[in-house]
């Protein structure tokens, strides 16, 4: 298939300007490629990982060993997407700088809204910090890495180019309140999983633009 620059243009998903390497919490939603369910299923209200399902929880649960500054709350493998609590912290002082400032406008997915910040954003060799796309991308990595392993043993289904969709969507945590309001949306995803957008059967929405 030819690159069609009207069809497969990507507009970008980060909030324009934004320092992402800034102390601060994220809410972040990964999506399988095409929203299939690779990882699981939810049985009565229950998300019931499978193999695949286990080995990303595994390399979730390791990624801080390779961000010393970043830390993990929340977060829930759903059957074709993942969401989690991100929250990244000064590398001097541990501060994560959660405060009262407006929470952006929108789902709790987030889109940019009005009074976002918008602070020219330094190099990380200035700040010496991580950058949540780094954290983002050394997962989407090695979980990719990991399932090509199964898969190659005949252990797992095969992919269509990518288990991942090349981008992922996330959410500035502005205050505690919404903090709050977000991990109780994480934990209670399984439950809601029939009403999910990424629900298999779901009509068609941003998430699956891949």
């Amino acid at each position: 298939m030819r690159y069609d620059p009207q069809k497969h243009h990507r507009r970008s998903i980060r909030l324009k300007g934004y320092d992402y390497t800034s102390p601060g919490a994220y809410f972040v939603t990964i999506c399988a490629q095409g929203r299939v369910c690779l990882f699981g299923q939810v049985v009565d209200a229950d998300m019931v990982l499978n193999d695949a399902g286990r080995m990303v929880q595994r390399i979730w649960e390791t990624i801080p060993g390779r961000f010393p500054t970043i830390r993990f709350d929340a977060y829930v493998i759903m059957p074709n997407h993942f969401h989690a609590i991100i929250t990244i912290t000064d590398p001097n002082t541990g501060d994560d700088r959660l405060d009262d400032r407006d929470n952006r406008r929108g789902d709790p997915r987030g889109r940019p809204g009005v009074g976002a910040d918008t602070r020219p954003a330094p190099t990380r060799l200035e700040t010496g910090r991580v950058a949540l796309g780094d954290v983002v991308g050394a997962f989407k990595s090695i979980t990719t890495h990991e399932y090509i392993i199964g898969v190659r043993n005949s252990v797992w289904p095969p992919f269509d180019k990518r288990i991942w969709q090349r981008n992922y969507w996330e959410h500035i945590i502005r205050n505690d309140a919404a903090y709050q309001r977000i991990k109780q949306y994480v934990q209670e995803n399984p439950a809601r999983w029939v009403e999910d957008q990424l629900h298999p059967d779901a009509p068609p929405n941003p998430f699956n633009r891949g």
